[in-house]
């Protein structure tokens, strides 16, 4: 019986508990009680009466709190309440015969305790040392305490900042099978998923569930063992990495895209795109530490800001060809038909670009050398009049030159002008894209 050591073996004692039990320790119920549970106890072995009879620990778990997240060294750090018990058959006594005393504490290193441990340790926490447990008089043996837990998870960063972490605490007898040792959950597996009163919410990550499974596994498919796995579902609090990065990174590609706005005939533009790369270079920089990193991977957010990077460097490009484009220079070719064909008039109209001139020709020929031509015809014959017609066929000559230059630089002008206006259609469609994409992304993982 679950009590043979109550009554019956009281008197046995008797004499020895009454030897002990004088002067101050007189009359004590707790000492009393103490030394009748530890005379001739073996905590060296498994507290059962039959054999052949396993020994059932019940274990709970309540997360505390998420004290850090390595995602280089993918190990979570967790603090949470650890709950064992389980029921010692010769820690059992009638309280009636101790002043009805059900329960007491006394030293763990006292008594039989489960090897039970969590497979996925990999370093000793800072946990509080508890040295005591409370035992009732059934035998049952509640072992409560709080642990630091540093454990190795496999972290997916890919989603950061909007992740969902999933990290497994394993608890199983190291040494004994189930027909030594077996695991069973104190509450309700709804109950242990759906707890979450203890829980600190007020750091970056936030709990969302966790998870219980039982099974049994074998090695070598004789002996069978025993664990209970409980899956910790986490979710990161994206608002301080929406605030920091991806606002400033917003910013920065929204004054990119006004920027398209100066005119592309002045120097203006190739110089605020460059302090803008410039800028872009730096705020990298700055986040770099941010970002977390693993050999095995890169979060979307850092090709975010790589495509954006990217995205800079094009539209300084263009605006570099746009600007050498439309400079005037003396040496110019005449614009090809084929280049009007396509940009002046195909263009225009894909472009909608309606009853809007960029630049206006001027009209060919001058007064003054048709004035030469005049006075030649008259008075070809003097001295005087020779040299005058030949500086004044001069003077034609240069403007016609000076027209024919200005004439190119105008359809250049022109074609550069269609040329920018179609580069920052298409580049400002491919912002929009990558940008809309991201953000559904981003807000599918955030809602999942």
């Amino acid at each position: 019986q679950p009590q043979a050591r109550s009554l019956r073996e009281e008197p046995r004692h008797s004499g020895q508990l009454s030897a002990n039990n004088t002067g101050r320790f007189a009359n004590a119920t707790l000492v009393r009680l103490n030394e009748f549970l530890s005379a001739g106890y073996k905590k060296g072995v498994r507290p059962v009466r039959d054999w052949r009879q396993s020994t059932t620990v019940a274990i709970d778990l309540m997360v505390y709190a998420i004290l850090n997240v390595d995602e280089k060294n993918q190990v979570l750090t967790t603090y949470v309440w650890y709950r064992q018990q389980w029921t010692d058959e010769f820690l059992v006594w009638d309280p009636e015969e101790f002043d009805d005393v059900k329960q007491i504490s006394i030293p763990t290193a006292n008594i039989w305790v489960p090897d039970i441990l969590i497979n996925e340790f990999v370093d000793v926490g800072k946990s509080p040392e508890i040295p005591y447990i409370y035992l009732g008089h059934t035998g049952l043996v509640r072992n409560y305490k709080p642990i630091q837990v540093v454990t190795a998870c496999s972290l997916n960063i890919y989603n950061f900042p909007y992740d969902v972490q999933k990290c497994s605490l394993t608890f199983q007898s190291w040494l004994h099978t189930t027909k030594d040792i077996n695991i069973t959950l104190m509450r309700t597996p709804e109950e242990v998923m759906n707890d979450k009163s203890v829980f600190m919410n007020q750091g970056e990550w936030e709990l969302l569930h966790v998870l219980s499974t039982y099974k049994e596994f074998s090695i070598d498919n004789d002996d069978y063992y025993a664990e209970m796995k409980f899956h910790v579902v986490i979710r990161r609090r994206p608002l301080f990495y929406t605030v920091n990065l991806l606002l400033p990174s917003v910013f920065l590609m929204v004054m990119d895209i006004v920027g398209f706005y100066l005119p592309p005939d002045s120097g203006e533009r190739v110089s605020f795109k460059i302090t803008l790369l410039l800028g872009y270079s730096v705020f990298l920089i700055i986040v770099s530490d941010t970002l977390p990193a693993t050999a095995i991977g890169t979060p979307l957010i850092g090709v975010y800001f790589v495509v954006c990077m990217a995205l800079l460097v094009i539209s300084l490009t263009e605006s570099v060809l746009i600007v050498r484009l439309v400079h005037k220079q003396d040496l110019q070719s005449r614009v090809p038909q084929w280049v009007k064909h396509l940009v002046l008039e195909k263009a225009t109209v894909l472009l909608c670009i309606r009853n809007k001139k960029f630049c206006s020709i001027l009209s060919q020929g001058s007064d003054l050398p048709n004035l030469g031509l005049g006075l030649s015809t008259r008075d070809s014959g003097s001295p005087v009049m020779d040299g005058i017609l030949r500086e004044i066929t001069t003077i034609r000559q240069f403007l016609e030159k000076k027209n024919e230059s200005r004439e190119i630089a105008k359809e250049w002008l022109q074609v550069g002008y269609v040329l920018d206006v179609l580069l920052f259609r298409v580049y400002l469609l491919t912002v929009l894209a990558y940008s809309i994409t991201l953000g559904t992304l981003w807000s599918v993982w955030q809602n999942v």
